[in-house]
């Protein structure tokens, strides 16, 4: 089944029965349920008010990581969930998680032996699902590894292993994987209200963002999924309830390669706000941050205060031979964390807990939050057992710790501008040679051909020229202001795919120009 968004439509007209579960939010946490959903035999669907992984779920450090800050908080339950996830998402999408090496600069005598403690810990909780032994390392080879390093006082390091993966790539070949299990998703497709029978939730209305037509839909259960925006569904459901999600932003800034030239990322365990920094490679350009600050309200596109900035800028400056000033910055995007809000007062959200909870309300509502990607797999499993609860099914049990995501491809060639496509990449090449108009280069720089653009909008759902720039490729993230430059030819291509006129092309030039002008510092 290939993910058409017509065909998923109607889909949707042709249901005379009941969904089973509807589920809410195509981030993380709802491709998840909706993947755990759909493999135990329950007919789903997923409905996203924008684009799939549009809100945090594509804005994060790119790690999938068992979190060697909560060890030192010693929330050992936490991070000995996160490294079994972390090894089971490695195992079912192998083109999309690697083994990253990471290195902790030792400036001082006791960081080498305190870390390189702490981290054989962390590798022993990883049991066999680890992906190498944390080790003390010399200065000098320290240097071979990131040669960019302040040399002056520097004493050595020490290297552990974590996984990195492509959040929006992932996200699609979740959703995806959810269509060929039958499953149906819809993206721009808002949930304007929720429907009641008897006191009890019985499904929602829904408009579709693209032709504004309302649809009414049934549903045994549904799943409220939204990530930062959890409460704006609760509160259609009981408006005088109380928050139950404290939102924090993080924020990254993308630097060229030379700045950390090499394979290793650097992790600096303690900046001047309590919080890690990562400074990682990732499609040849380097992802340097978080920040953590608390924020008053969700949106889609957050942005980046200058404080961020500034804090990031200057924190690995403190590490860097070369001090990287926003005239180096490719790329600035903010994500918003969904943390679930503690129940007591005055807790910073940098101590709050990255685990989940799930709520089930009154009515049968059902709400996933707080979280994080890594454990995205553990969280669908809970939500869709507490759904089954709530809606009296009798499940299978679940598969999901061994089933492989679409794409799924051992061995892949780094260097292969197409290998976060996974076994689809073979399909792309093919695509791109039926046609030499297809090979068409639209970026030297991102590495982006015109058979891209198509596949994406075929196969992956792309609706928009953000789609295609920020989610099924990273141009927005890695290079914003090459992505605005190409961002006229890809409108035109899709144009074609979708059957649009000129007033589209140009409603979407102006669009996307307008949104990468956030991503880009003056």
């Amino acid at each position: 089944m290939v993910m058409v968004r017509e065909k998923m439509i109607l889909n949707l007209k042709n249901m005379s029965e009941k969904w089973d579960v509807v589920i809410v939010g195509g981030g993380a946490s709802g491709l998840g349920a909706a993947v755990e959903a759909a493999t135990r035999g329950l007919k789903t669907l997923l409905l996203e008010q924008d684009d799939f992984t549009k809100g945090t779920s594509s804005r994060s450090t790119k790690l999938v990581h068992g979190g060697v800050r909560y060890l030192a908080q010693g929330n050992i339950s936490l991070v000995l969930e996160a490294l079994r996830e972390r090894g089971l998402m490695k195992q079912n999408a192998p083109h999309l998680v690697k083994d990253q090496s990471f290195i902790i600069p030792s400036y001082k005598w006791w960081v080498k032996p305190y870390y390189t403690l702490g981290l054989t810990a962390y590798d022993l909780m990883a049991g066999r699902l680890g992906l190498g032994r944390s080790l003390p390392y010399s200065r000098k080879k320290t240097l071979k590894h990131i040669p960019t390093l302040i040399k002056e006082k520097l004493r050595g390091g020490v290297v552990y292993h974590d996984g990195q993966f492509d959040d929006a790539r992932y996200g699609i070949n979740l959703c995806q994987t959810f269509v060929e299990n039958g499953g149906t998703a819809i993206n721009y497709m808002k949930v304007v209200g929720l429907n009641k029978t008897n006191g009890n939730i019985s499904g929602v209305t829904v408009i579709d963002q693209e032709t504004e037509e309302k649809f009414e839909i049934n549903a045994k259960v549904v799943v409220n999924a939204t990530g930062v925006f959890v409460d704006d569904i609760i509160k259609m459901d009981a408006p005088k309830s109380r928050d139950i999600v404290c939102v924090s932003q993080g924020v990254h800034l993308v630097l060229d390669k030379e700045f950390v030239p090499n394979d290793y990322a650097i992790m600096i365990p303690k900046t001047d706000d309590g919080r890690v920094l990562f400074a990682v490679p990732w499609h040849n350009k380097v992802v340097v941050g978080t920040t953590d600050i608390q924020k008053e309200t969700a949106e889609l596109e957050p942005k980046a205060l200058d404080e961020e900035i500034d804090f990031i800028l200057e924190t690995a400056g403190r590490f860097l031979t070369k001090m990287p000033k926003r005239s180096d910055v490719k790329s600035v995007f903010a994500g918003l964390r969904p943390l679930a809000a503690p129940t007591g007062e005055g807790k910073k959200t940098k101590e709050i807990s990255r685990g989940h909870k799930i709520y089930t309300s009154d009515s049968g509502l059902v709400t996933i939050t707080g979280g994080k990607w890594t454990t995205y797999r553990q969280m669908a499993e809970e939500t869709v057992d507490t759904a089954s609860k709530v809606a009296g099914f009798v499940l299978k049990k679940s598969i999901t710790r061994k089933l492989p995501l679409h794409g799924w491809k051992q061995n892949v060639d780094l260097t292969d501008s197409l290998y976060f496509y996974g076994s689809d990449s073979e399909k792309i090449l093919a695509l791109a040679k039926s046609n030499k108009d297809m090979e068409l280069c639209l970026s030297q720089n991102l590495g982006i051909i015109k058979a891209q653009v198509v596949w994406a909008v075929r196969n992956e759902m792309a609706r928009t020229v953000e789609d295609v720039l920020s989610r099924r490729t990273r141009a927005l993230l890695l290079d914003a202001r090459e992505s605005a430059r190409i961002a006229p030819e890809v409108a035109a291509i899709m144009a074609i795919e979708l059957g649009k006129d000129e007033a589209w092309i140009e409603k979407q030039i102006n669009k996307y120009t307008s949104l990468a002008a956030n991503y880009v510092l003056n």
